[in-house]
């Protein structure tokens, strides 16, 4: 039957049943195909030729058709798929374009074999190489129909970007390069000055004589007469910028950009550059002939961006084409203009001329509160003699982290005249401990000692005691207290009355109601809480980060981190406990200086073996020996534990580092324990050393 019929009968009898029964799960059964049903198949019915089937096709077919009991099988042919030929050509295309695509970005350096079209792909770029990091920074992109391709290295440092086509139409890592003209006086029209412009130059204080040498010329646009400012390089004109008297600018198109001047600093080991051609001119007329202009105004701010390579610093193409003019200079003065964009000038200039080199010129006042803007208006209103001392007295370049002494001489003053206080140091509270340490504001103590030594007792009691004296505020990061009991030990020593009624303080009666309240509100003016309520422990960075918070938003003048060992204290697996020690003492340092916040940093002693009941000592400390090196002060604070030593409330403040020798020296102090209010006092006996005590039993 199916021989006989004709292909499109065929295929509608054979695919319309298949097609209802393949989407009969979606597709309702009063489904009738429409249009664009029956157009497809038309479409496919014209590609396939009625043949006999050379053997039944499978029941998983979806050419399976049960057909009115003639057979169980449906006959079909084995065909090959359908062949676009316009498919099968574009196809043949885009692997062409690959081949050849592929081969001119090799040329570039760039190996594209494995890179998809339509997607970007990430390479080691072939000029920077990735750093020293080896990164894949180069970002491919090949077009779909690998026809062209684009790229961009995304490292600051390198920014190779460009791309290329096969046609040859255009390629961006070969840009095209604009033709310079060549001018000359007679082919852009100009002529001498007439006395209309000499008299607005005289006004300004400009000689006809230094017109004359600077070749300064004129040019009529229209019915207006412009003042042409010529640009030579070695006799030769090689752009001309016009300005109306209005103060518009204008330049000739697609000429070389230079410094206006270059000529006059071709030999010159300093040179002084500036911001417009009058100031050159105002600069020869005080004696100056080594100057130079930028041809093109000042930008609005420094870019907060890295500075870009030669071949893409377009802004400042005039410099890099005077580059050897520049090289051989040994000192460059930037004398710009006074005011925002002026110095944004001054310091892009300075970032590719190299600060190292640079000077800066300060103008002179011209009121309390306001300096002249430029070389011209110095020229007018004091003379040339005031522009010849600004470019005396101009000043090296600052650079970052580099400063002359005199940058602190109002400092060294307060010093030394003692206006800023505590120059000496904070007392103590205790006569016995102020000839030895006091408190200086920007120092690091390190404070340690055995375990129950009273460590913590002591520096809470220290902070009591410069609160009351000097009114400081404090920060307080002391993980081992609770705030309860902390708060407690503070109260204690402010009220001077036990908190509670309990066997401790049974000889001095409990602080009252309104005593706890007043105690209550002077914790809560001087003392901040640094307390981490994660489960993970804080790391010094995070303990400095709200210390630095504390001291902008409540003045502290000092930190308490105590102790060292419930710190998070994650290093690399090449770092050394040494070495991070280091690292992180440093850090805290800095805080102290920057802020002028004394900190005292409590660090336990490692294991003592054979300890016989002596204080220990600062390379003790459990860590490393740069506890003692780093610190500013080291104190190690130990408690009497025998009774034929002393009184058993007697504690030794063992001074044993002090850097700053007009804050305190090396010693110890005794100091007595109230174990009912934890107040320290000075102590009426000194105990004799064990060494004596054991010489004298001998």
């Amino acid at each position: 039957m199916s021989v006989f019929m004709g292909s499109k009968q065929f295929l509608e009898f054979c695919l319309l049943p298949s097609l209802a029964t393949h989407t009969s799960s979606s597709i309702s059964p009063s489904y009738t195909p429409g249009r664009q049903q029956r157009q497809q198949l038309s479409s496919v019915s014209r590609r396939f030729q009625p043949v006999l089937a050379s053997r039944p096709v499978s029941r998983n077919s979806p050419f399976h058709q049960k057909t009115n009991g003639l057979s169980s099988y449906t006959s079909t042919s084995r065909v090959p798929s359908p062949v676009d030929p316009e498919e099968e050509a574009d196809k043949r295309a885009i692997v062409s374009n690959l081949a050849n695509l592929r081969r001119k970005l090799a040329e570039h350096g760039i190996d594209a074999q494995n890179c998809p079209t339509g997607q970007k792909s990430g390479l080691i770029c072939p000029k920077c190489e990735g750093g020293s990091s080896g990164e894949k920074s180069l970002s491919l992109l090949i077009a779909h129909d690998g026809s062209s391709a684009t790229w961009n290295c995304f490292r600051g440092k390198c920014g190779f970007k460009s791309g290329v086509r096969v046609d040859g139409k255009f390629t961006s890592a070969d840009p095209v390069e604009k033709v310079e003209r060549k001018i000359s006086v007679e082919s852009i029209a100009l002529e001498p000055l007439c006395d209309e412009i000499q008299d607005y130059f005289a006004a300004r204080k400009i000689s006809g004589k230094t017109l004359e040498r600077n070749r300064v010329m004129q040019k009529r646009i229209g019915d207006e007469i412009v003042i042409a400012f010529t640009y030579w390089q070695r006799g030769e004109l090689v752009s001309c910028k016009y300005r109306y008297l209005t103060k518009k600018f204008i330049q000739e198109r697609n000429t070389r950009r230079i410094f206006y001047g270059l000529d006059d600093i071709e030999r010159a080991s300093e040179i002084i550059i500036v911001e417009g051609e009058i100031d050159k001119l105002a600069m020869e007329e005080a004696g100056f002939r080594n100057c130079v202009s930028v041809p093109d105004g000042a930008p609005a701010s420094v870019s907060s961006k890295e500075t870009p390579p030669e071949s893409e610093d377009t802004k400042y193409k005039f410099l890099w084409n005077c580059i050897d003019y520049l090289k051989k200079a040994s000192r460059v003065i930037i004398a710009t203009d006074g005011d925002g964009p002026g110095q944004a000038l001054a310091e892009e200039m300075a970032r590719r001329l190299g600060k190292e080199r640079c000077w800066r010129v300060k103008w002179p006042k011209k009121s309390e509160d306001e300096h002249f803007k430029d070389a011209n208006e110095v020229l007018i209103s004091l003379g040339p003699h005031a522009v010849t001392e600004a470019i005396q007295t101009a000043e090296p370049y600052p650079i970052q982290g580099l400063f002359p002494f005199k940058d602190f001489f109002d400092e060294i003053d307060a010093y030394y005249h003692r206006t800023h206080g505590h120059e000496y140091g904070v007392s103590t509270g205790w006569n016995t401990l102020d000839n030895l340490y006091s408190v200086v504001p920007g120092e690091l103590t390190v404070v340690t000692g055995v375990p129950n030594s009273g460590k913590s007792e002591w520096i809470d009691a220290l902070i009591c005691n410069l609160n009351h004296s000097v009114g400081w505020k404090f920060a307080l990061c002391s993980m081992e207290n609770k705030v309860r009991d902390h708060s407690r030990k503070l109260l204690e020593k402010h009220v001077k009355k036990p908190f509670f009624d309990a066997d401790y303080g049974r000889t001095i009666p409990r602080m009252s109601v309104e005593e706890l309240d007043e105690g209550k509100q002077w914790l809560n003016d001087t003392f901040s809480l640094i307390r981490c309520e994660m489960d993970s422990l804080p790391s010094v960075e995070w303990v400095l980060e709200r210390a630095k918070v504390a001291v902008l938003r409540y003045g502290i003048r000092g930190l308490v981190i105590d102790p060292y060992n419930e710190l998070d204290h994650q290093r690399t697996i090449r770092q050394t406990e040494t070495e991070y020690v280091s690292q992180m003492l440093t850090k805290i340092k800095r805080f102290a200086q920057h802020h002028s916040c004394h900190v005292w940093f409590v660090a336990h002693p490692k294991q003592l073996q054979q300890w016989d009941g002596g204080a220990p000592n600062l390379y003790d400390i459990s860590g490393s020996a740069h506890f003692i090196n780093k610190c500013d002060n080291g104190i190690v604070i130990h408690r009497n534990r025998d009774e034929n030593a002393g009184p058993l409330d007697l504690v030794q403040i063992c001074v044993r580092k002090v850097r700053n020798k007009v804050a305190g020296q090396i010693g110890d102090a005794y100091l007595c324990y109230d174990r009912a209010t934890g107040l320290f006092s000075d102590s009426p006996v000194t105990p004799e050393r064990p060494d004596r005590r054991a010489n004298r039993r001998s």
